[in-house]
């Protein structure tokens, strides 16, 4: 088990842009702002989306492209560092036009309508993000 204390930090709320990928765009955020350990949150639509599904077996990431209009239910996620950059791991649930829901891991490619988001930062030590081999997964050492 990793665990490290953390306190509630600044608080920054904004909108992306019409055309914005989503996780490239809240990750670009968090770098430029210099911000290494945060709790993310965001609601809104999306043109289409990418999400992926991290099959434990083969230990790597399957992903399903959505090329349709969809809503965002919810958007949860962290900041932490990889490669000494800010890092957003985040999972999105999006629903279609009849209310169906579905989700996963976000990827790149998700491309926003409208997304209202909040970067609730945290204080401590940071969390850096390394290969493990038993899962295949960059997670956080200890």
């Amino acid at each position: 088990m990793v665990v490290k204390p953390a306190k509630a930090g600044e608080v920054f709320v904004g909108r992306l842009a019409h055309g914005d990928d989503l996780l490239d765009s809240l990750t670009a955020f968090c770098a430029s702002k210099k911000i290494t350990l945060a709790w993310v949150q965001a609601l809104g639509a999306v043109q289409k989306a990418r999400v992926g599904y991290y099959d434990q077996n083969n230990k790597k990431y399957e992903f399903i492209d959505y090329d349709r209009h969809l809503e965002i239910l919810n958007l949860t996620g962290n900041v932490s560092v990889r490669d000494g950059k800010p890092m957003l791991h985040a999972h999105v649930t999006l629903a279609d036009d009849r209310g169906n829901a579905f989700g996963g891991h976000l990827a790149q490619g998700t491309v926003v309508f409208a997304c209202e988001f909040c970067v609730q930062v945290l204080d401590g030590s940071e969390l850096v993000r390394e290969m493990e081999t038993q899962t295949g997964l960059p997670l956080w050492r200890a």
